[in-house]
């Protein structure tokens, strides 16, 4: 049955939220996410990236790796592309916005290492989508993980603002606050789950 690309994208950010779903990614999430600008420019990044490369990946398996037989190469290699291409927006935020490249910090080439990434295109195989597909896809979940790195941002600039139990404070609290978000998340999976 084809999977028509309007629900594959709303599910992707909402009722199959990589993040919130997969829990794919939370790394950069839970560190970042202190503040909204800092959140927002990683989300876009996030995005970008994951949209772009979920495009690549999909260029590099079906027209390199699968006519020369090679798809247990597949793990390396998508992380080689996914490598490269962080390098390369690296160097464009740097010499474009270097209050964006500065505020993001360690976290932007740590994006290389941000699972959700690597699992949207481990996804894209295993799903076996098609170009089309496999590109709204990338972009749902990316936004569906900037979606999430938002709210989680403004519930902590909120909760700061408040008394919290000191055993609460940090991770511990975050960690409850994703809890709620992702049961939140589930009261969506009446419209569509692509699981």
């Amino acid at each position: 049955m084809e999977l028509n690309v309007f629900i594959l994208f709303m599910a992707a950010i909402f009722t199959s939220n990589i993040l919130l779903t997969n829990f794919l990614g939370m790394c950069s999430y839970l560190s970042v996410s202190r503040q909204i600008e800092s959140s927002l420019g990683l989300g876009f990044a996030v995005f970008f990236v994951m949209t772009c490369t979920t495009a690549l990946n999909y260029v590099v398996y079906y027209f390199v790796l699968v006519p020369l037989d090679i798809v247990y190469l597949q793990y390396i290699i998508f992380i080689i592309v996914i490598a490269a291409f962080v390098q390369l927006i690296e160097m464009v935020i740097e010499r474009l916005s270097p209050v964006l490249y500065y505020s993001l910090g360690i976290f932007l080439p740590l994006i290389t290492v941000n699972c959700a990434i690597l699992g949207v295109s481990l996804f894209m195989v295993i799903r076996n989508y098609s170009f089309i597909q496999s590109v709204t896809f990338g972009a749902g979940s990316g936004i569906g993980w900037l979606l999430a790195i938002l709210a989680l941002a403004g519930i902590r600039q909120k909760v700061n603002d408040t008394f919290v139990p000191a055993g609460l404070r940090g991770a511990g609290l975050s960690l409850i606050i994703t809890g709620i978000m992702a049961l939140g998340f589930i009261g969506f999976s009446g419209i569509a789950v692509i699981q």
